[in-house]
């Protein structure tokens, strides 16, 4: 690619840019709230405060309410599943890894 944009082929990106970029939000603060992302997040924080509601009056009623899960939310999982290592390295195994590191990168 390279070279120059010419102002034809600007306003052509501007016009076409879509309503859920940085500059949409930048030119119109309302942009965004149409958008189905924030509708969901919205929906799955009521759905939580639901089962929040639903087991205070449970437990008002005298039994133990079942443990309260909330409503997936995309990434959320993943982060939970990811590991990284078994625990501490030691001092003398990092050493070696970082000359290692040093040697061959």
């Amino acid at each position: 690619m390279g070279g120059a944009l010419s102002w034809s082929s600007l306003h052509s990106f501007l016009i076409n840019i879509g309503g859920d970029s940085a500059l949409a939000r930048d030119l119109d603060k309302s942009t965004g709230w149409d958008q189905t992302i924030k509708t969901n997040a919205i929906l799955a924080d009521i759905y939580d405060l639901l089962q929040i509601i639903r087991a205070e009056i449970v437990a008002l009623g005298g039994t133990k309410p079942r443990k309260i899960k909330p409503y997936p939310r995309p990434g959320a999982d993943e982060d939970k599943k990811r590991k990284l290592g078994k625990g501490a390295m030691p001092l003398t195994e990092l050493r070696k890894w970082i000359k290692e590191r040093q040697e061959h990168g």
